[in-house]
């Protein structure tokens, strides 16, 4: 399989298919030291991203094996690519996020 997703690359004058289609589900991954309160810390990050409370159904947590740190996993509904890059460059400034998917 290609890496740019095979297929025929489009027509002159036609545009390439997003690989995201929105209005959509999206997963962001952030991930920092493990503890008490950044699970809450990135609810709350969210909630003001996203503008709306964030449900505890859409995040899930998974610790590092040796502890030191922990995953959150964010599911959202997005409506474009802009307010998808715009929630990356914030997870980007923050302090508290050591890396993000």
């Amino acid at each position: 399989m290609k890496k740019d997703g095979g297929g025929t690359p489009p027509a002159e004058g036609e545009e390439k298919k997003p690989l995201i289609e929105y209005p959509a589900v999206y997963t962001f991954k952030v991930m920092g030291l493990k503890d008490h309160d950044f699970p809450e810390y990135v609810r709350t990050l969210f909630k003001r991203l996203m503008g709306t409370e964030i449900s505890p159904d859409s995040i899930r947590e998974q610790p590092s094996s040796k502890g030191k740190y922990v995953s959150v996993s964010v599911s959202v509904y997005l409506l474009s690519e802009e307010h998808r890059r715009a929630i990356y460059a914030e997870l980007h400034q923050d302090k508290r996020v050591i890396y993000y998917l």
